[in-house]
């Protein structure tokens, strides 16, 4: 066997092995979550762990609906105010703004990708804790200390925009400009090639970056915790605090590794993450191969 052989050879069996690893990663986390789950799993049933709202660790009753409820509330409604705002951002950027604008935009929003999550926490309870709580709240006749869905929502939209933002702007840079040259020749107006060919041409990568824009809004703890109320309860309205499942989970592992049931019941809360994002990027792939189709 040549030099060059054995060299192509080691190489390719070294990429069988980390694209090996990167398939088993998620089948073991999953399997450590549901092993260390065992133990709940084993004295409730599944419909009464989901389903229930009694969250009573000292009497033994764990019901995660709540926690549930508030994750999917706030980061729902963090992705409806960022989608939109996402979208008609890098459709000015990338079809309308002169090419400085784009150069001065691309740092901005690389900086605010990398501000560590605690800072827009700190700047939430300061900031849009204050605006719910005195502002908005009275406005729609409703009463808040500010600490709600509503403001976590806010706060996690901000967050998800650099990332949904920057995957948005490559999508619409990877079509061709030649496509969008031959519909204006043919007389459609600058919208309508937007419209019919950017974003039809480019459908598959939006919605791949709404899905993990869902995907990692859905997991955001810290800033979150610090401005959604941390109460056990099912939201009624966005102003009412929540209890997402990451902030269960960061508020109460370490204190609470020493007792059996509630180190299970905070792993079964991970394994819930888990599978929630897990069914999260099923459906955003299932929508992504129907648009593929069409």
């Amino acid at each position: 066997m040549t030099k060059r052989n054995l060299i192509d050879n080691i190489s390719s069996k070294w990429m069988i092995v980390c694209l090996s690893f990167f398939l088993l990663l998620p089948v073991a986390i999953a399997t450590g979550l549901v092993l260390k789950s065992e133990d709940l799993l084993s004295a409730h049933s599944l419909s009464d762990l989901i389903f229930s709202s009694d969250w009573s660790p000292s009497e033994g009753q764990f019901g995660f609906w709540p926690f549930i409820l508030s994750s999917l509330w706030v980061t729902i409604i963090a992705l409806i105010i960022s989608m939109p705002l996402c979208l008609l951002a890098a459709i000015y950027l990338s079809q309308f703004a002169p090419k400085w604008v784009l150069e001065f935009m691309r740092p901005v929003i690389d900086i605010l990708a990398g501000i560590p999550s605690v800072v827009y926490g700190v700047w939430g309870v300061l900031v849009v804790v204050p605006f719910v709580g005195e502002t908005v709240a009275p406005f729609f006749n409703n009463e808040s200390l500010g600490y709600s869905i509503l403001a976590g929502a806010l706060v996690l939209s901000v967050m998800s925009i650099p990332y949904i933002l920057n995957m948005l702007l490559e999508v619409f840079r990877q079509v061709p400009i030649q496509l969008g040259e031959a519909s204006l020749a043919l007389g459609a107006t600058k919208w309508e090639t937007i419209k019919h060919v950017y974003v039809r041409k480019g459908a598959t990568g939006i919605l791949s970056a709404y899905g993990l824009g869902f995907s990692k809004a859905l997991g955001e703890t810290i800033a979150v915790m610090m401005v959604i109320g941390n109460v056990v309860q099912e939201p009624a309205s966005v102003f009412d605090a929540g209890y997402p499942l990451p902030a269960l989970i960061a508020n109460n592992y370490g204190e609470m590794m020493s007792i059996p049931s509630y180190d299970s019941a905070l792993m079964f809360g991970s394994l819930l993450l888990f599978v929630i994002i897990l069914v999260i990027n099923i459906v955003f792939r299932y929508l992504i191969y129907k648009s593929e189709e069409k």
